[in-house]
């Protein structure tokens, strides 16, 4: 498909109860407000088209930038196309799903995470968190090695509750991955947990709660020990 036809099917799927969702999260014009599972329809139609997803995302439209990073092709992107799309995924949708999912999917995804987390941008600090926390999901063709992940745990415990809005969610998110998935890491990932405290932050006229890490990582472990 070309981008004008991908771009009016958008407007045609979009939804104006899921546009003002959107707008209350953090989204801004101009975009549809298309549902996440009607662009997995067209996905289904482009598959992988990595030149398209570039001209999506350039659009700055949300819709486009989203739906983007699930044609987008990690064994093509470019250092320098990833680093643009984090400095212009100016929301949480985009800076810490779209992106990360793709950053992380690239080789780039452990040198840009760890750089991203040292920029004072609240989105790109964000973005880099939650590509580091996807290098350390089963699933990852990149991983972390435990005395990193050990070290940004310290890191979390020590700045989580003076860092920015969204970086302090993305830094939960990462103790949570940390805990669930490196199992000799649950229990110092627990303890962090609790002396951290509650995380406390701001989502805008919503009802998103943030997650309470550690018993998120405790019903993890006994959600997968069922299992076996």
């Amino acid at each position: 498909m070309k981008i004008n036809e991908v771009m009016f099917q958008l407007e045609k799927m979009g939804n104006e109860q899921t546009k003002k969702i959107f707008l209350r999260h953090g989204a801004r014009e101009p975009f549809y407000g298309v549902k996440v599972g009607d662009l997995k329809k067209l996905v289904k139609k482009i598959k992988i088209d990595h030149q398209l997803s570039l001209e999506l995302f350039a659009t700055g439209n949300s819709d486009a930038m989203y739906l983007a990073g699930l044609i987008a092709d990690p064994d093509k992107i470019t250092k320098t196309e990833l680093q643009n799309w984090v400095e212009n995924a100016y929301w949480y949708m985009i800076s810490e799903y779209t992106v990360p999912d793709v950053a992380a999917a690239s080789k780039y995804g452990t040198d840009l995470g760890l750089t991203w987390i040292e920029s004072d941008k609240e989105m790109i600090a964000a973005a880099g968190w939650a590509t580091l926390s996807r290098l350390l999901t089963p699933k990852s063709k990149f991983k972390l090695k435990v005395e990193k992940v050990k070290a940004l745990l310290t890191r979390i415990e020590q700045s989580l509750q003076s860092s920015q809005n969204r970086v302090k969610y993305a830094m939960n998110g990462f103790l949570i991955a940390a805990g669930t998935y490196y199992h000799d890491l649950t229990e110092n990932a627990i303890s962090i947990a609790g002396n951290i405290g509650k995380v406390d932050v701001e989502m805008g006229n919503t009802y998103c709660k943030v997650p309470d890490a550690a018993f998120y990582i405790k019903k993890a472990i006994v959600r997968n020990s069922n299992k076996k």
